[in-house]
């Protein structure tokens, strides 16, 4: 990857100061990678950029076919390094100050029904001991809530079978304990005590899920993973892991959890990210009255 020094003093001060998660940082790097690629193409930098300069790059990020979603992702991470600019006295005013980002309709998750989820949990063969590591992630995704990054950076000192809970490190480098269910949690201890040290045949390493190459579970491999069971139990929908975490949320709203309740197990800092699961929990309850009330 291409190195930036500027861009790379922006990231650390971000960490720093926001914690920031290595997903977010590598998106911030791609964004201002590709902005100053773009601005050397117009004989700018970064730091000479003014407003039009942004405006034709986002123009053209447009033409190129570029959704409105990520346009205005660019844009915010633009304001995000404009504004450390200014603070640190590299630029006299901020180019991005007067940009409007583009509107977004706010499209609602799509969570599985809950006959899907069990077909899904059911589907790995755990008389192998891929199996078994397959349905201990699975369920443990489904029955926490877990982003896919969470899940694949466990460690076993994260555990605590016995009081049913794990340790999660989510965004911001921040910590919650989350209840893992009964059958997440038997689930778990098979593949520990089964399968796990089959896998490493010998080798070390503190991560809970691993692979039979002898190494940590990735994102990747678990989003293959999951997109082939998927295809085994005829889901039709693009199954991603973001999608069982829409699942978990919605599925325990259309039980009657309470929304604070559910912000806590996902790690939302604001309950307004939160409040767009009840839009689907009300649909649900509107399809429900539809099929069975006599007028419905």
């Amino acid at each position: 990857m291409k190195h930036h020094p500027a861009i790379e003093r922006f990231l650390d001060a971000s960490w720093a100061e926001r914690g920031l998660s290595n997903n977010s940082l590598q998106s911030y790097r791609h964004d201002l990678l590709r902005l100053h690629e773009r601005l050397g193409k117009r004989g700018k930098t970064l730091a000479a950029a003014n407003r039009e300069d942004l405006l034709a790059v986002l123009a053209a990020e447009v033409q190129q076919g570029k959704s409105s979603r990520t346009v205005s992702r660019y844009l915010s991470t633009y304001r995000q390094y404009y504004r450390w600019l200014l603070r640190e006295g590299v630029i006299d005013s901020d180019p991005v100050a007067l940009i409007e980002s583009p509107k977004i309709g706010r499209g609602l998750p799509k969570a599985l029904t809950e006959q899907q989820i069990e077909t899904l949990l059911t589907a790995p063969d755990t008389g192998t001991l891929l199996g078994l590591r397959d349905r201990a992630m699975l369920e443990l995704m489904y029955a926490t809530g877990l982003r896919v990054s969470e899940l694949v950076n466990l460690e076993l000192a994260n555990l605590n079978l016995n009081q049913g809970v794990i340790r999660v490190l989510g965004k911001g480098q921040k910590e919650r304990l989350v209840p893992i269910g009964e059958e997440a949690h038997d689930s778990l201890k098979l593949y520990l005590s089964a399968a796990r040290a089959g896998l490493l045949k010998g080798a070390q390493t503190e991560s809970v899920f691993v692979t039979s190459r002898k190494s940590s579970m990735t994102r990747q491999a678990f989003w293959y993973m999951l997109r082939r069971y998927a295809a085994v139990c005829g889901i039709r929908q693009k199954l991603s892991p973001h999608m069982l975490r829409h699942s978990f949320a919605t599925h325990l709203l259309n039980h009657g959890a309470d929304l604070r309740v559910v912000q806590l197990l996902l790690g939302h800092n604001d309950l307004s990210t939160t409040q767009i699961y009840t839009h689907i929990a009300r649909e649900g309850l509107k399809r429900l009255h539809e099929i069975h009330h006599p007028r419905g």
